[in-house]
């Protein structure tokens, strides 16, 4: 059974003539099955391009997947239509007497301000605060995954004096561990960030498992020992083309970005890029989904059952 998508919203006919397998709101309404609950916390500008990404890692699923797009706030966007954001995305004010199975809060282009300076960074932590009550697991990507770090453990980043962009080999720390099942010894996962929490900081916290890491991008996959957290640094939902447009932006912005690594043919931009992560990226949300969300949440979800079926008590 595949990801519910409203009717109009432009990620079903997209994903639909990428042959995925999409179900629109008026056919799972025959389906008589409790599907997931998954809010999507979208942080990026260009809100269509990140839903669509996203909604292609989850497609995959043999699970049925109800989806609530959320912003942070109601500020006007310059990348986003009004039109598309009133309706298809719901606040988090509006939501946050709901529960979810699970939550993904994405990546946002802040990766050189202090969190502190941060125009919504009070919301931002009202909500890891509001999913340790109301999320059965959550999933943060790149900038989520290391403020989420920093509010939950006082891990901060450290700055690097380059941005680390392009493609980077990883290796499986965990081969054992369900998020990492079907994995590779060796995989291939995007990053863009300037941010880093060193391998000595996360192994500091009793609490987490570092699962997956590179010699050159660092720590990449870390997951809470109760699975209600999952902290991914790079980026396994880009698409093939989204370093080559964000490399063409910072060209044009006069900004003088390195060649994004291993991205290109020949490491040249004017050659294609080389896409060889998005089976991995289909393969983590597979895994969290299922073993992180599926395997734990309780039948009847609100926040009783879900401290319920975590404790075990």
């Amino acid at each position: 059974m595949p990801i519910k998508i409203p009717d109009q919203l432009p990620a079903l006919s997209i994903l639909d003539n990428e042959n995925i397998f999409v179900m629109s709101e008026h056919r799972a309404a025959n389906q008589d099955i409790r599907p997931m609950e998954v809010a999507i916390l979208n942080l990026m500008p260009n809100k269509i391009e990140t839903e669509v990404q996203i909604l292609r890692m989850l497609s995959n699923t043999p699970l049925q997947i109800n989806i609530d797009l959320v912003r942070i706030h109601a500020n006007p966007s310059k990348n986003t239509p009004t039109s598309h954001l009133d309706a298809f995305y719901r606040l988090f004010d509006d939501i946050k007497d709901k529960q979810y199975d699970g939550m993904i809060i994405t990546g946002a282009p802040l990766g050189l301000k202090d969190y502190e300076d941060v125009s919504y960074w009070n919301k931002i932590q009202e909500v890891f605060e509001w999913a340790q009550s109301n999320v059965v697991s959550t999933m943060f990507l790149c900038w989520a995954a290391h403020a989420a770090l920093y509010h939950h453990y006082g891990l901060n980043r450290q700055i690097r004096s380059s941005k680390l962009s392009g493609v980077y080999r990883h290796d499986v720390v965990e081969p054992h561990e369900k998020l990492t099942r079907g994995f590779d010894d060796e995989f291939w996962v995007p990053h863009s960030r300037y941010g880093e929490v060193t391998a000595n900081d996360y192994q500091s916290i009793a609490d987490l498992n570092v699962l997956a890491q590179s010699p050159e991008a660092g720590v990449y996959l870390v997951a809470s020992e109760d699975k209600r957290q999952v902290f991914v640094t790079g980026h396994p939902e880009y698409d093939p083309t989204t370093l080559d447009e964000e490399y063409c932006r910072d060209v044009a912005a006069k900004i003088s970005p390195a060649v994004p690594v291993n991205y290109y043919r020949e490491d040249n931009p004017n050659n294609a890029p080389m896409s060889k992560w998005r089976s991995h990226g289909s393969l983590l949300f597979n895994n969290w989904i299922n073993y992180y969300v599926y395997q734990i949440t309780p039948y009847q979800l609100d926040a009783e059952h879900i401290q319920t079926s975590i404790t075990g008590e």
